[in-house]
């Protein structure tokens, strides 16, 4: 309301309620303006928070995504290939394959010298460890002599056996890392990791004793420790694992891995006690012996005892 000058007359009443009614809705315009602006700069707020935030989330969502990446070197067949000369054991090299690219089968027509045994494991599987436990010192005898080509396939399929640390894929990707740039330390650091294998329901080990394992087991490959801290071939152990899931698996009849350890002993799986050294023996002296086999190889010698 306008203020009364001294001296003057006041306004008739009738003039001195219009004044008031028009003073107030001034005031009242004014109000809704200051608040419609409140308004806006508040939703404005949000909306640039909200932003913000979409922003962050999709730069953490996509900075933890991993392209697919090629696989390691030596391991075409998603396995590594390990052969002996009589005196060592070395691994047999192949190029990388391509992400997303199928892998390559071993051509095992032309392995009729030896007895060819392929093993499909989890390095956090309890009864891998009992197979390799029980069987590893006359598997390395055959091998180092040249009696048996020895396949094995890393996969992942105890990752929810390890509180959320994804053991399973963190120990395949450390051998794969191995495979890659120390192959012939391959089949030492496969003992080392079913020595040191943490129980299932445990965290296992940390990518830092991953990397102590491997180098006490005789890597000396600097590039080995990035690739486990990396996880270099992370997403290859997870494609790798969902191949030998869906199957089939390559030179055999099965139609798909289901469950580990998988042998195969001239494309036949062994079902025998895992525990017993000289069951596994007999199966494999049967098939070395065998005219022919489930994928078509022809018959070879014994291996040496």
């Amino acid at each position: 309301m306008n203020a009364h000058i001294p001296g003057q007359p006041l306004p008739p009443k009738k003039d001195r309620r219009e004044v008031a009614r028009e003073t107030a809705r001034i005031q009242r315009e004014e109000q809704e303006k200051r608040d419609a602006r409140n308004r806006w700069f508040l939703r404005g707020g949000i909306g640039v928070a909200l932003i913000a935030i979409a922003a962050i989330v999709a730069f953490i969502v996509v900075g933890s995504i991993k392209p697919p990446t090629p696989g390691p070197l030596n391991m075409a067949s998603d396995g590594i290939l390990l052969q002996g000369d009589g005196t060592t054991v070395s691994a047999v090299e192949t190029d990388a394959t391509e992400p997303d690219a199928d892998p390559v089968a071993t051509d095992v027509s032309a392995l009729t010298d030896t007895v060819n045994i392929a093993v499909y494991l989890d390095y956090l599987c309890p009864y891998c460890n009992q197979f390799e436990t029980t069987n590893a010192d006359q598997l390395n005898s055959w091998l180092t002599a040249g009696n048996i080509t020895l396949e094995i396939h890393p996969i992942s399929i105890l990752d929810n056996s390890s509180n959320g640390t994804k053991y399973s894929t963190r120990s395949a990707n450390a051998a794969s890392c191995v495979a890659n740039y120390s192959p012939d330390d391959f089949l030492d650091v496969n003992a080392a990791l079913f020595a040191n294998q943490p129980t299932e329901g445990t965290s296992g080990l940390t990518d830092a004793e991953l990397v102590s394992l491997v180098e006490t087991a005789g890597v000396t490959d600097e590039s080995v420790a990035t690739c486990i801290t990396d996880q270099e071939f992370s997403s290859w152990v997870g494609a790798a694992t969902d191949r030998a899931l869906e199957g089939p698996l390559p030179n055999s009849s099965l139609e798909a891995l289901t469950g580990t350890p998988t042998v195969l002993v001239q494309g036949v799986q062994y079902s025998g006690d895992l525990a017993d050294a000289a069951a596994f023996e007999t199966f494999v002296m049967e098939q070395a012996t065998a005219t022919t086999d489930t994928s078509g190889g022809t018959s070879t010698e014994a291996p040496a005892e």
